[in-house]
């Protein structure tokens, strides 16, 4: 409880110092779901915030957080919202911490139809380089986001290949391993496309990292980047959680090619290998799966 009323007071001095405003936290309520820091709803004399603070993990974690939401206001979206970051500050010797707009969970008219056609705006905001501005993280791993020219090189080097670097110094990955991983690589140029649009993408979007509210479909817990917009549907059709009707929107305001689906295994390849990096265990063997089919 100490360290929370120490947060609080950090909080109001850097918010005094940022919009030079008296901020008053009059309740905190906590709130559940996270699965790496702690969450609460503050209300205060400016109305109710959401915070998110840890006193472990990477110290840029929450920096990097706040600027994918910053990025995501450049999509002035008419279907999903985002919330807004108003602090954020770095883990060291005192909880580092995410402040955002606080958004009300409810239902309202045609939710999935404005989450897949929000979802098709988003990847309309474009770039003229893959990757972004700094490095961030998907769950607790760091993601090589330098930026370059070519989508080939972009998906092998900074996704595939930064990943298997990773996996190489932590989890099992033997001689057999990297033989198909290696022969994978060397095809990618003949299984992705070579001409595709930088899209501004989520870069996290599970079922946990969107959610309804009483107006608009809200997309949270971002770690954006500028990617083949199809890289976003691999982490979304991984583990479900999103219905026909937000692909057919997305469909609809945006067509997707009609050979999209060949491609799917490819780009869940990045999350399946993240979360075997991540947690171990059988995610391995469906890395292995994809690698092998696209020999």
């Amino acid at each position: 409880m100490d360290i929370v009323k120490q947060l609080f007071g950090h909080i109001q001095e850097n918010y005094r110092q940022k919009y030079a405003e008296l901020l008053l936290v009059r309740s905190a309520a906590p709130i559940g779901g996270g699965c790496i820091s702690k969450a609460l709803k503050l209300e205060t004399n400016r109305g109710a915030f959401f915070l998110k603070w840890n006193v472990q993990g990477p110290d840029d974690l929450f920096l990097r957080e706040a600027e994918s939401l910053a990025e995501f206001q450049k999509s002035k979206n008419d279907f999903i919202t985002f919330p807004e970051p108003l602090l954020a500050t770095a883990i060291g010797d005192l909880p580092g911490y995410l402040l955002t707009s606080f958004l009300d969970a409810g239902h309202g008219a045609n939710e999935d139809e404005n989450l897949g056609r929000g979802l098709a705006q988003l990847h309309q905001q474009t770039n003229s380089e893959y990757g972004f501005h700094h490095n961030n993280y998907c769950g607790a791993t760091l993601q090589d986001n330098r930026f370059k020219t070519s989508w080939i090189k972009f998906y092998t080097e900074n996704r595939i290949g930064y990943l298997l670097q990773l996996i190489r110094k932590s989890r099992g990955w033997d001689t057999k391993d990297e033989f198909v991983s290696t022969r994978f690589l060397s095809k990618v140029p003949d299984l992705l496309p070579q001409n595709t649009q930088p899209a501004l993408i989520h870069g996290d979007l599970w079922s946990g990292n969107y959610m309804f509210t009483k107006q608009v479909p809200a997309l949270i817990d971002p770690c954006v980047s500028y990617c083949d917009r199809e890289f976003e549907l691999g982490m979304m059709t991984m583990f479900g959680g999103f219905s026909s009707t937000v692909f057919e929107a997305y469909h609809e305001y945006d067509p997707l090619p009609d050979d999209w689906r060949k491609r799917n295994q490819i780009y869940q390849l990045y999350h399946i290998l993240n979360h075997y990096y991540l947690f171990g265990g059988s995610y391995k063997n469906q890395a292995l799966d994809i690698l092998n089919k696209f020999q």
